[in-house]
């Protein structure tokens, strides 16, 4: 019953509106920081989701996205203070790291779990030089 609660766990920080997920919020807070990591490799157009994307290069360029029966696509890091993007964990962090150095997703580094970088040296190199929260 979590899904049909009145509650919302998450509230958009530009107006208000809550959300019973993170996916929904950050979907939504595109809509105020007009970032549009989605790009058109035919045309100039951007979009906020991956499926606006694949539905636009059907209708307009006749050109359909073909992937195997439970092929997992290609995980796209987004920076959501810019629009950034990248499929590589490791330049996703240090772009963080360097243009956004205060930003909340950075948190996310200090959970190994949320991140799964492809250079294990890389992953315990950064991790081990973030400063670790105190927690009183």
């Amino acid at each position: 019953m979590k899904c049909h609660s009145d509650v919302k766990r998450y509230l958009c920080t530009f107006c208000a509106k809550g959300f019973n997920d993170t996916f929904d919020l950050k979907r939504h807070t595109r809509t105020h920081t007009g970032v549009r990591p989605y790009k058109c490799n035919l045309c100039e157009k951007s979009f906020t989701q991956r499926c606006s994307l694949e539905s636009h290069c059907l209708k307009v360029h006749g050109v359909q996205h073909q992937y195997a029966y439970k092929e997992r696509r290609t995980k796209m890091y987004v920076c959501e203070e810019c629009g950034h993007t990248t499929n590589e964990p490791e330049v996703h962090y240090m772009h963080l790291k360097e243009k956004h150095p205060y930003s909340p997703a950075l948190l996310k580094f200090y959970d190994k779990r949320h991140f799964k970088f492809n250079n294990a040296a890389f992953a315990n190199n950064l991790l081990g030089s973030l400063p670790m929260p105190v927690h009183n």
